[in-house]
């Protein structure tokens, strides 16, 4: 069973709270309470599925004597009609735990399926698909892990544990000439942390690649005939180069054979569909 953070923890309690409130009046009344029923929730279309030990984590907050089984794990393949988890247990608390767990697992599912598409159009490269920040608030761990189930990987977490330096934080730099300074400060106070510096052209590029400590460069919007430039420019050695803007299901392919080592992608999250999943009673 998968540990949860304590942000987790919270959002499955919202969840359940938010769903449930003071109770289930249409499994209170309609349902017998010694009724006992087996269910399983099954996919209705084709994807990646991810968070299945949340949906098993909600089941077991609504009632601990719930029995369930796990036919598919994260990150496994499903196709129309295929079980992902068998529940056996009280008709009640089943009713009552239905809808959250499959929410969380529909929208984790959606972004899985999203990130294996892009995984997909860009084998044989060496470009790996990264997520970004653009995630729902307060999810971003557990979309983060649905990207890794659909064979992406992640980016930083968050402002903490990657130094990103885009074009306004140059901006408020105001002078290129203290970012060498800025960044021997940086490392020498949190060597931990890499250092990743934004460059629109291949101007900016040639300039970051003259510093020290660089661990990545970004390539913002830049074209592709730009984008080979630039990993030329960069030769075998030095920064890691990541693309970024403008990257769809119809540009990943090209871009990936840029030579870029990264392609951030927004869309894997924010534009994610979920993917269909439902749960049935057994008869």
């Amino acid at each position: 069973m998968q540990q949860f953070s304590d942000v987790s923890d919270q959002l499955i309690d919202l969840a359940l709270v938010e769903d449930i409130g003071p109770g289930d009046v249409t499994s209170r009344y309609f349902v017998p309470e010694e009724k006992s029923s087996k269910a399983y929730i099954y996919a209705k279309a084709d994807g990646v599925v991810a968070g299945i030990d949340l949906a098993i984590e909600v089941f077991r907050r609504v009632d601990a004597e719930v029995s369930l089984m796990a036919v598919k794990q994260d990150g496994d393949q499903v196709q129309y009609g295929d079980h992902v988890l068998e529940i056996e247990g009280a008709a009640r608390s089943i009713l009552t735990a239905e809808r959250t767990a499959l929410n969380f697992m529909q929208r984790l599912s959606g972004i899985a399926t999203n990130t294996s598409r892009y995984v997909a159009l860009t084998e044989g490269t060496r470009a790996k698909i990264l997520d970004t920040r653009k995630t729902t608030p307060g999810w971003r761990q557990l979309e983060k892990m649905a990207v890794v189930a659909g064979g992406g990987t992640n980016h930083r977490m968050g402002l903490y544990d990657r130094a990103m330096v885009k074009d306004n934080h140059i901006v408020a730099q105001d002078k290129l000439a203290g970012m060498q300074a800025a960044i021997d400060q940086l490392k020498q106070e949190l060597p931990d942390v890499e250092v990743e510096l934004e460059a629109d052209t291949l101007e900016q590029v040639k300039s970051f690649l003259e510093l020290n400590g660089v661990d990545y460069i970004l390539l913002d919007n830049m074209s592709n005939d730009l984008m080979r430039e630039a990993v030329a420019m960069r030769g075998d050695s030095g920064p890691l180069l990541e693309a970024s803007g403008g990257v769809n299901l119809t540009t990943v392919k090209a871009i990936s054979e840029t030579g870029v080592d990264f392609i951030s992608v927004g869309a894997l999250t924010h534009s994610a569909v979920a993917l269909d999943l439902s749960l049935e009673f057994c008869e």
